[in-house]
């Protein structure tokens, strides 16, 4: 199983898992043209995506996702508070409903949706499991739960969220509103709760972890790893993705 980034942040995001014969794609919020062009930096086209999973309906993460399904005929899954929340503009695209309390299989590829709080309609994050190893990613998330602490434990790869410096938000520029919408309990995970769920994973099974969807505005990378680096001693190669260049091909073996 392998796993990479076409970007990872406030101005768009998207991840692809591929094992097998089977190429996911979680979440697309960049624009067909820019979709086209990241893929092909990472050996893909659109015609190699299988399906899009959405996590939920923000628009760095629904931007891309009926353009390109609709334009390439690609199977989109996503729970029914998320698309009743948005309009399809028109555009008919293959439509899956999924139980964000069910798991699913898609190709190789089995699927577990996670529910998680965050101020969008029916939010859920994802697990992937091929026959040997399991990646999770989670971001968009504004508190830890004891159901995402237990599951997100054994993963031999995870993206995860760091997204903002408490200190550097409430000394940032943001309106009130919309720093308490951030650091509260349906914003985004900051540096010291992403170092706490680390600090409970099995750092040993770990083999690759990216920090990601790390705020421009409200965080530093020094800052990020001031937090993290402490609590990961033993676990394996640690990266950070970027809203740019995302990260490339992450192999578990």
């Amino acid at each position: 199983m392998r796993f990479a980034s076409l970007g990872s942040g406030s101005k768009g995001n998207a991840t692809l898992v591929e094992w097998r014969d089977t190429c996911l794609m979680i979440d697309c919020g960049f624009s067909i043209r820019d979709t086209t062009q990241r893929l092909a930096k990472l050996g893909k086209t659109p015609q190699d995506i299988n399906a899009i999973l959405v996590t939920h309906e923000h628009s760095d993460h629904w931007k891309g996702v009926v353009p390109l399904a609709s334009k390439f005929s690609i199977d989109v899954y996503v729970t029914a508070g998320c698309l009743r929340s948005k309009k399809a503009d028109g555009k008919v695209f293959p439509c899956h409903i999924i139980d964000s309390h069910s798991a699913f299989k898609i190709g190789d590829i089995n699927v577990t949706p996670v529910p998680v709080p965050h101020d969008a309609r029916e939010p859920v994050q994802f697990l992937f499991n091929s026959d040997q190893h399991q990646f999770g990613i989670l971001t968009d998330v504004g508190s830890l739960t004891p159901h995402i602490e237990s599951l997100y434990g054994q993963c031999d790869g995870l993206l995860i969220e760091a997204n903002h410096d408490l200190d550097m938000l409430y000394a940032g520029s943001y309106p009130e509103f919309l720093k308490e919408r951030v650091a509260g309990r349906w914003g985004h995970l900051n540096n010291q709760q992403t170092a706490d769920l680390l600090s409970l994973i099995d750092q040993q099974r770990m083999q690759q972890l990216v920090i990601g969807h790390i705020s421009e505005k409200n965080n530093s990378l020094e800052k990020v790893k001031s937090a993290v680096e402490g609590v990961i001693d033993d676990c394996g190669q640690l990266h950070y993705a970027c809203q740019q260049q995302g990260f490339d091909w992450l192999e578990l073996n």
